[in-house]
């Protein structure tokens, strides 16, 4: 069956939509008083707001992962004439096992050659795979006209630091190494993720620089969970936790750190946040909510990534919470936040083509 590129843009935002709306993700919301929570929410936002918010969920705990990770249910893979998506499994770093990956868009044999994103999904450290952002990264491909890789990383606490790491990062290496034959420019590589996964992005990027053997163009990372100390200390007054509470931020980082969040145990290459230096690090779309836990974390690491004089663009949105895009993708803010990092990372590949 044929569809046109609105009938593909309105089946990607329903299956995000719903995935973002899934138990396993509402039970991330804060449960606190309503009210006082959706003051400060866009108005087009405030009825799914409500709506996360009026739901009752235990706790996090490690025994509780199993059922909250089985309550994500992936959407549908999009028919053509959205890019095919393949499966691969990639070799992982030495001692590592190997990592799956969605090939997604490529074109062997391209002339010219296209850009890639190496995409890394959300989920907290501890949940999501990436079946759940398929649809997405077909959208994605189709959009940018490039490939995109999708990675399927282990999970923690199963899998603590450095290992999901470690699965992107080779990802990212093999992309890089297979270029020609996936149809792609070794030049216009740039890595991506949401949530946890621009945090993740975000190491894969420190990564990239200090091993010297891919070269990025561009990180895009959306609303990145960049600093385990969040939700350890009292939150800023505009802060409304809907979507990702404190309690939730603290026991996902402490999962994949395999000590406490917030402590002086963490090892500093683990967290971005903590990173000593950003000097010489790839270009960067930094995008949040203003009311977002992670709005003051986010915003300093694009103050220091200024100071390091990397380029950066830092995109705040007025009265949008965690990971607004997904849960309300028609709302006008939403429309104009993938506006700006898709502005972005078109800027970039054509900077390098």
């Amino acid at each position: 069956m044929d569809l046109t590129r609105r009938d593909l843009h309105r089946g990607v935002a329903a299956t995000a939509a719903a995935l973002m709306m899934a138990p396993g993700v509402r039970a991330l919301a804060d449960s606190g008083p309503s009210a006082h929570a959706l003051e400060r929410v866009d108005p087009e936002l405030r009825p799914a707001a409500q709506a996360m918010l009026a739901q009752q969920f235990p706790p996090l705990t490690r025994a509780g992962l199993p059922a909250m990770r089985a309550s994500w249910v992936a959407p549908p893979t999009l028919p053509p004439p959205a890019p095919a998506v393949e499966l691969r499994t990639v070799p992982g770093l030495a001692g590592d096992p190997a990592v799956a990956v969605q090939l997604i868009g490529a074109a062997p044999g391209a002339s010219p050659l296209r850009p890639a994103i190496l995409h890394i999904h959300g989920g907290g450290m501890i949940s999501g795979r990436a079946q759940n952002m398929t649809a997405f990264c077909q959208t994605l491909a189709a959009d940018l006209g490039c490939v995109v890789v999708n990675v399927d990383y282990r999970l923690s606490p199963e899998t603590p630091f450095p290992g999901p790491v470690n699965d992107a990062y080779a990802a990212l290496v093999w992309l890089f190494r297979n270029a020609a034959t996936l149809g792609v420019d070794p030049a216009r590589i740039a890595v991506m993720g949401e949530s946890a996964g621009g945090g993740l992005a975000a190491l894969v990027a420190i990564a990239a620089r200090d091993r010297g053997e891919v070269p990025l163009c561009y990180q895009a990372l959306l609303y990145p969970m960049l600093d385990d100390r969040t939700g350890t200390v009292p939150m800023q007054p505009a802060v409304r936790p809907i979507g990702w509470s404190a309690e939730a931020n603290v026991f996902g980082w402490s999962c994949f750190l395999g000590v406490p969040a917030g402590s002086d145990r963490v090892p500093r290459q683990a967290v971005p946040a903590r990173a000593a230096d950003l000097a010489g690090l790839a270009p960067c779309f930094i995008g949040v909510g203003a009311i977002d836990l992670f709005a003051q974390e986010d915003i300093d690491y694009a103050r220091r990534l200024i100071v390091a004089d990397v380029p950066v663009q830092l995109h705040v949105t007025p009265g949008a919470y965690h990971a607004f895009d997904f849960v309300v993708p028609q709302a006008r803010v939403s429309r104009e936040f993938t506006a700006a990092w898709q502005s972005a990372l078109r800027a970039a590949f054509a900077v390098h083509g």
